[in-house]
């Protein structure tokens, strides 16, 4: 009978694995990032022209962000191979690049998280936070931590991860199933926190500069999302937990490998650190509140006495998080002896900064990308167009949303960067869908929603590789149909749960932050 069983459980496998070299050898053959925004630009270039050449002209609803009021526009194609698009594409190409709105938020933020990262506080924050938890609730802080470890990038795939795996095992259950619900929190989780992080800065800027399509002066701000994420957060926290304990880890058995741990507490100088940066913390915190809270703060709109919108305190979100992140890293390290002098932290944000090379290059090829589709104007004629088939074809409402999301999460099993896939889909679906009366920010949070679904099952996702070496350390047979079959109960949970909480967002009109609604004023 177990012979059996075994046979069954080894030809799913087979055909998994078929599938899975199919999937891997499709996506081996897409070309890098970078290329494929070259290839869009040629694209847009040649079609530009033809566009042009065919007198295309477009009339439509503008919405002006700062009246509020609707007024007509007419656009037509502009071609970049005219005289004028080829002086455009030689005299803007450098403030194409320094112009790009994700650009100086993403780095901006980095030089803050990279110290925090580089002197440990992160590492030991997370590691404080499981050892403090009941034995009851350990799947639960697990895949919480993985969500919330996200507000820093990518440092819960190097840190929480493998964290995950020797917290299960040391409280003698299987390494793999703390292995995958901290991989299930910290990406398919990931448009999920608490917190405002280094992507939603990143995000924010790209549909602020797909929105101005349609509506120059529109802004979406780093917390566009922020009252839905943190919903988000319990529900893949309760999803992740449920999953991993009912399905992931019945189905792995008990462990009977050679590995063994103890988890060790934290050091005299790692608490005494953790201490110190709570208690600067609080001090930032408050220091920036008194800027915030009473009506005439500093960091308030001088002449309208708002925070949100046109104030500093918007505006200046980006070096606030990197300061929340840079002032406790330093007393962190100051006290845990982690940070010796001044060269120490200027080291650690120079590190952060060199594992940026190649988001710049790629910022480079996406912001020309964009220019080029901004001038020929064939966004806002896309966009229009578009709206005007669906609208034909009656496919409005909730049923767009769903066809949005699934098109997002298979499009992430290809092109792993939030960023790349976003920059290049938030040009023709934000200004589409504004012209149905979605708001830049709900269509914004649909797409995260497909895009973190599906993380944890791309072969294709830059980290996926790390995360099968690091479930080789307790079964050496793992491969990435193991990984992907183990996976995929929480993406399809995830993708399922997820939708039906936007589902629900939609149907009671929820903000979806400060100032943030599914709908635009009309």
């Amino acid at each position: 009978m177990q012979d059996a069983k075994k046979t069954v459980k080894s030809t799913k496998k087979g055909l998994f694995s078929k599938f899975l070299d199919m999937v891997e050898k499709v996506g081996n053959k897409l070309p890098h990032p970078v290329t494929i925004f070259v290839l869009f630009s040629i694209a847009v270039i040649i079609i530009s022209d033809i566009a042009a050449r065919a007198g295309i002209t477009i009339e439509f609803n503008m919405i002006d962000r700062t009246t509020m009021e609707s007024k007509m526009t007419t656009v037509n194609a502009v071609s970049l191979l005219n005289a004028d698009g080829i002086r455009f594409m030689f005299s803007k190409a450098v403030s194409n690049f320094t112009g790009f709105a994700p650009l100086g938020t993403v780095l901006v933020a980095m030089l803050g998280v990279g110290v925090a990262e580089g002197t440990g506080l992160i590492s030991a924050v997370l590691r404080k936070l499981v050892l403090s938890t009941p034995k009851g609730l350990i799947t639960a802080v697990v895949v919480f931590a993985g969500v919330m470890s996200n507000v820093a990038s990518d440092a819960g795939y190097v840190v929480l991860v493998p964290l995950g795996a020797i917290v299960f095992l040391s409280f003698g259950r299987h390494p793999l199933a703390g292995l995958a619900a901290a991989f299930a929190g910290v990406s398919g989780g990931f448009s999920a926190n608490l917190l405002i992080g280094t992507l939603d800065p990143l995000l924010g800027g790209i549909s602020t500069e797909a929105a101005q399509f349609i509506s120059p002066g529109y802004v979406v701000a780093p917390t566009a999302n922020w009252y839905f994420m943190i919903v988000s957060t319990i529900l893949i926290t309760i999803l992740g937990t449920l999953i991993t304990e009912r399905i992931v880890e019945p189905r792995l058995g008990k462990y009977t490998g050679s590995e063994k741990v103890d988890l060790h507490a934290l050091n005299v100088g790692e608490r005494k650190g953790l201490v110190a940066s709570f208690v600067a913390f609080l001090i930032f915190s408050i220091a920036i509140l008194a800027m915030v809270v009473p009506e005439g703060g500093i960091l308030r709109n001088p002449e309208t006495g708002g925070i949100m919108g046109a104030s500093a305190f918007m505006d200046g979100l980006v070096p606030i998080i990197a300061l929340f992140f840079l002032i406790p890293g330093v007393a962190y390290g100051i006290f845990a002896g982690t940070i010796k002098n001044d060269k120490d932290v200027a080291n650690a944000m120079g590190k952060s900064m060199s594992t940026m090379g190649g988001y710049i290059v790629l910022a480079f090829a996406a912001a020309q990308f964009v220019a080029y589709f901004g001038y020929t104007n064939l966004g806002t004629i896309l966009a229009v167009k578009g709206a005007e088939f669906l609208q034909a074809t009656g496919l409005v409402g909730f049923p767009l949303i769903i066809g949005f999301i699934i098109v997002s999460a298979f499009i992430n099993l290809f092109i792993g960067s939030a960023s790349a896939k976003w920059a290049i889909m938030a040009p023709v679906f934000i200004p589409m869908f504004m012209q149905l009366g979605f708001s830049p920010e709900f269509t914004q949070a649909a797409y995260r929603v497909g895009d973190s679904s599906t993380n944890i099952i791309s072969p294709l996702m830059a980290y996926f590789a790390v995360i099968v070496a690091f479930a080789q350390k307790y079964d050496k047979d793992t491969g990435i149909g193991t990984l992907i079959s183990t996976m995929v109960p929480y993406s399809i949970v995830f993708l399922f749960g997820w939708t039906v909480l936007l589902l629900v967002w939609y149907f009671l009109g929820l903000p979806l932050g400060p100032g943030a609604y599914i709908y635009l004023p009309m």
